[in-house]
């Protein structure tokens, strides 16, 4: 971990960091001592008021490093809101909600209300009349609120933007631009994201002031234990065959399956029924409440895979996936690093696979490995039909 481009310690226990009892109940409940290298960077910044800009990967425990801090400086006397957290997607302002209510479960009283669109606003509003101090929100339904006048701002002592680089690259830079202009009591400002573009060190930029620099790496060292294999195929026909293949030979009790379109993930989805495999899709146009149940059983194991466009790929609480099926090649080399992370988590072992069909999908996989040095086995079907390991 670097701060400010100074190499720091990563081995830090919470009990280090000053934290308060409740908090550190909560973390006990859980199980967890040791904080992850982003929460060591960020807590005692965050503590101090200070801004931060945190690149880590997904799946490094980003939520509890701005989270913590945030909980520990709501004053339960006030009734304003306190803290903002803007994320990208709904499924993870939800998720960011869900572990702020358990990290604060030894200190009643914090009240968190989440904002996103797909739910009927009229109940947000009668949330809202219950002057919460925290508010997890997508910018567009934020703003809704805003217009409203349902929800000030001018309170806000504390800002997060997570996942920032996505935020602002699906078009919410004027909406989160427009909200920060909002908060004259702001104190501190945190970005946190698994990349830096251009547009977030904007933001930094104008709104930020000195900032704390923390980088995370995913050193080899970090990375996940994820084996990576490229199945070399003749032409698409073949991807369903060899994925129901895989799913019936490796005894996969829990998979992902990767789109790059809401059509195909709903045909792949279509196609697994049939043939007996317990599935759902997740895409953008699927309505909110089937989403969250699909996802919510998912984690109950009650379905063997989730066909998935990239929504699903950053950012939401999915554990102990086996195996992650690229069944198509993404077209964003951030997209496969977030694909396959959903697997290998935990310091499991994961297992990915990505179908090649014809000579684009081979040459943008080939960008990927190139860019982010992985390595990557290939399998090729042998004149007998088994799959078998070769030199590409």
């Amino acid at each position: 971990m670097e701060i400010n481009g100074i190499e720091r310690e990563e081995n830090v226990r919470y009990d280090q960091l000053g934290l308060s009892e409740p908090i550190m109940q909560a973390l006990e409940k859980k199980g967890y001592r040791q904080a992850t290298p982003v929460q060591a960077g960020a807590i005692p910044f965050l503590m101090d008021w200070k801004d931060v800009v945190a690149k880590a990967p997904t799946g490094t425990g980003k939520t509890f490093a701005f989270g913590i801090p945030i909980l520990e400086h709501i004053d339960l006397a006030e009734e304003m809101v306190q803290a903002l957290i803007l994320a990208p997607t709904r499924e993870l302002a939800i998720q960011i909600r869900d572990e702020l209510r358990e990290l604060c479960a030894f200190r009643p009283g914090i009240r968190v209300v989440c904002l996103y669109g797909g739910q009927p606003i009229d109940k947000q509003t009668k949330q809202l009349k219950n002057c919460p101090q925290i508010v997890v929100a997508t910018p567009g339904r934020l703003m809704d609120h805003c217009k409203r006048r349902n929800l000030k701002l001018d309170s806000v002592q504390t800002v997060i933007l997570d996942e920032a680089d996505r935020m602002l690259d699906m078009g919410f830079i004027d909406d989160v631009t427009k909200i920060l202009d909002m908060m004259p009591q702001r104190r501190n400002l945190g970005l946190f994201s698994a990349t830096i573009s251009r547009e977030v060190m904007d933001i930094s930029w104008v709104y930020q002031r000195d900032p704390a620099e923390i980088t995370v790496r995913p050193v080899a060292q970090d990375r996940p234990d994820i084996q990576q294999y490229r199945i070399m195929l003749t032409d698409r026909s073949q991807k369903l065959d060899t994925l129901l293949g895989l799913l019936h030979g490796g005894g996969y009790e829990r998979a992902i399956a990767f789109c790059n379109t809401k059509s195909m993930t709903d045909r792949l989805a279509a196609l697994l029924k049939q043939n007996g495999v317990s599935c759902q899709p997740i895409h953008g146009d699927i309505p909110q409440k089937q989403r969250e149940k699909t996802l919510q059983d998912f984690r109950d194991g009650k379905l063997t895979v989730l066909v998935a466009t990239d929504v699903a790929a950053r950012g939401l609480d999915i554990d102990d996936v086996d195996v992650v099926f690229n069944y198509d090649v993404p077209d964003e080399h951030e997209y496969y690093i977030h694909r396959i992370g959903r697997t290998g988590r935990a310091k499991k072992h994961g297992v990915s696979y990505t179908f090649v069909a014809t000579v684009t999908e081979e040459i943008k996989l080939d960008e990927i490995v190139r860019s982010q040095r992985y390595e990557i086995q290939t399998l090729r079907y042998d004149e007998d039909g088994c799959l078998m390991l070769t030199e590409k």
